[in-house]
């Protein structure tokens, strides 16, 4: 499978489209996201049922800003439309590996509980 460019316009409908989908915060200019990009294209071969999506920085700088991106490459999962997982650095295929294994072994029941709580908690009154 191929990646996706990701941008302002369909990064809402690409979140939503498959279960997993993982954005890769990259730059034409950056070294690491260079040797990083060929592990991101072999990882998107191998999980087909997985969205890969691309993110230029320098031409998406508004969507680099939200997403509050320091450091390329920058390597973020979301999974059933919540944001899982979010790392700067160049992985490599194992680290990738691990990182998917991970994600699909997620219990997304107890992760929006989590989230439900924090929620509450941020919303109690003091």
């Amino acid at each position: 499978m191929t990646t996706l460019t990701v941008t302002g316009d369909n990064l809402r409908d690409t979140i939503s489209r498959t279960d997993i989908v993982i954005l890769d915060f990259w730059a034409a200019w950056c070294g690491p996201c260079r040797t990083f990009a060929p592990v991101f294209e072999k990882a998107s071969d191998t999980h087909s049922d997985i969205t890969f999506g691309k993110v230029d920085t320098e031409s998406e700088r508004e969507l680099a800003a939200g997403f509050q991106i320091r450091s390329i490459p920058t390597l973020m999962v979301f999974r059933g439309g919540i944001g899982v997982f979010s790392q700067p650095g160049a992985l490599n295929d194992a680290q990738l590996e691990q990182v998917i294994t991970s994600v699909r072994a997620l219990d997304m029941a107890e992760v929006r509980e989590q989230l439900r709580r924090r929620s509450e908690s941020a919303h109690a009154p003091s």
